[in-house]
């Protein structure tokens, strides 16, 4: 059994009983209360009309013998009630039953402001001393009465005389008592037995959680809560499940960053050793042969050297770039351009190194109104030109590299072609992935295989997206969807 239950089930047991003691005293006092208005109401008349058959007897003198003879009497009948005479001030003159020695209560003095509330008609039930027990308060019933011509007296009856607390105590303790507790004890025990099963199932809910959370803490990351009803532990299982397949997920990007990572570190010592040692060999060729080298080996062997620190440059120009992109550091300059002025003026650009080539480059746009695009017209340039340059690289002479854009709903679709030897089917899923190159005849260019990785994340910076075609032998199209500017 877990400790939380234990918990539980204790406090609750604790909270519980203190609830019974206190319903018990609560019934108890508001049943005593009862029985007292009962009995007060019932007899609130006696004294009024004792005092009007006593008056005449403490006109002329104070008659103990006849007063305790006639109190004697009534108390016979009535044995429940204890009778008293008070002088204004509330002290005791006479007490009945006679068997009472009246020098017991000569000294004792009562509060006569309930009895003065009681003959004005105050709401019952009303309290007052028992002169044979100051501490305590009883009902009564009261008159006003005069002594000997002393006005103020009182004639004041204890309901709940002492006979009567006597034998209402034994039934109390008989009966009400263990009948008030048997009831009560009842009621705590279902209550109880109820509690804690409801708890017992909250408990197995909640010890299932833990013991998924803690496989799931050993590393078994398949482990889930199962999920039932529609309450807060069902919420708090939703809610680590959620956490549960974030953290999967995350540590899946971790790996495959880590993998990057790895692979990026290869490749680019790979491409920078390359160039590094193609330098190397023709600067230690120059060295050592400086004094035999002619004029035009000496120029050939220096252009070669240029050549591959212009490759280096660019190598790590495209680093810098891919990372910036990667860790989202770069902040776009949006504005509305023209994205058929943007692509004639690259077609322009790249014009001459095509008539080098014997390649026909051309641009191709149909009659319709001018199409603006937002964009950063630096980054949309330098991603533009990858796919450019990269279609002129990869084209033999005599072939052709067209550039055209169509409208399709509310995007405009650039597509750059060419004629050249085409992407295997088997390379077109990774012809994004950075520094991936196709084949030997593509890797023969030079080129790091970034800059179609840059061009990607160039474009979905700005809402687009990037696709490529190909058939081997005809020729490759790369196809990218921008959104226009509204």
């Amino acid at each position: 059994m877990n400790r939380f239950y234990l918990k539980i089930a204790a406090i609750f047991s604790v909270i519980l009983i203190v609830f019974g003691i206190a319903v018990a005293l609560i019934t108890t006092k508001a049943s005593s209360d009862v029985v007292q208005e009962a009995i007060q109401t019932t007899n609130k008349d006696l004294a009024p009309l004792l005092a009007k058959e006593f008056q005449p007897m403490l006109i002329d003198e104070f008659d103990q013998q006849k007063i305790e003879q006639k109190l004697t009497e009534l108390s016979g009948k009535n044995p429940q009630f204890d009778f008293y005479l008070l002088n204004y001030e509330g002290k005791v003159k006479s007490v009945i039953p006679a068997s009472r020695e009246l020098v017991v209560l000569e000294n004792s003095m009562i509060d006569t402001r309930p009895l003065d509330a009681f003959i004005q008609g105050k709401a019952l039930p009303i309290v007052a001393q028992d002169p044979l027990n100051p501490d305590k308060r009883k009902t009564f019933s009261a008159a006003n009465i005069s002594i000997m011509g002393s006005e103020g007296c009182y004639l004041y009856v204890v309901l709940e005389g002492d006979q009567f607390t006597k034998a209402t105590a034994m039934v109390s303790e008989s009966y009400i008592t263990r009948g008030t507790l048997w009831v009560i004890g009842i009621v705590l025990a279902i209550s109880l037995a109820t509690g804690l099963f409801l708890f017992s199932s909250i408990s197995r809910r909640l010890d299932k959680m833990k013991t998924t959370v803690k496989k799931f803490e050993r590393g078994q990351l398949t482990e889930r809560i199962e999920t039932e009803g529609s309450d807060e532990l069902t919420d708090l299982a939703v809610c680590f499940n959620r956490m549960a397949d974030t953290l999967v997920d995350n540590m899946k990007e971790i790996e495959k960053s880590d993998r990057m990572r790895r692979e990026l570190i290869a490749n680019v010592s790979h491409d920078l050793r390359s160039p590094l040692a193609s330098i190397q060999g023709y600067l230690e060729t120059i060295d050592m042969k400086r004094e035999s080298l002619s004029r035009d080996d000496l120029h050939s062997y220096l252009k070669t050297v240029l050549g591959n620190t212009q490759k280096l440059n660019r190598l790590i120009d495209d680093l810098f770039e891919l990372t910036k992109l990667d860790t989202e550091q770069v902040r776009l300059s949006i504005e509305p351009i023209s994205l058929p002025e943007l692509v004639q003026d690259l077609v322009q650009q790249f014009k001459p190194l095509a008539d080098n080539k014997g390649i026909r480059l051309e641009a191709v746009f149909p009659d319709y109104p001018n199409v603006l695009i937002e964009a950063d017209i630096s980054m949309l340039n330098r991603a533009i030109t990858n796919l450019i340059d990269n279609a002129i690289t990869h084209t033999p002479e005599g072939g052709t590299v067209t550039v055209s854009s169509v409208m399709n709903g509310e995007d405009v679709v650039l597509e750059i072609s060419d004629t050249g030897s085409g992407i295997p089917e088997t390379d077109l899923p990774h012809i994004f992935d950075r520094f991936y190159q196709a084949d030997k005849s593509r890797s023969d260019t030079g080129g790091a295989g970034l800059g179609l990785a840059i061009a990607r994340k160039i474009f979905a910076l700005h809402g687009g997206e990037i696709s490529v075609s190909s058939i081997t032998n005809e020729g490759t199209t790369f196809t990218v969807h921008l959104p226009t500017h509204t």
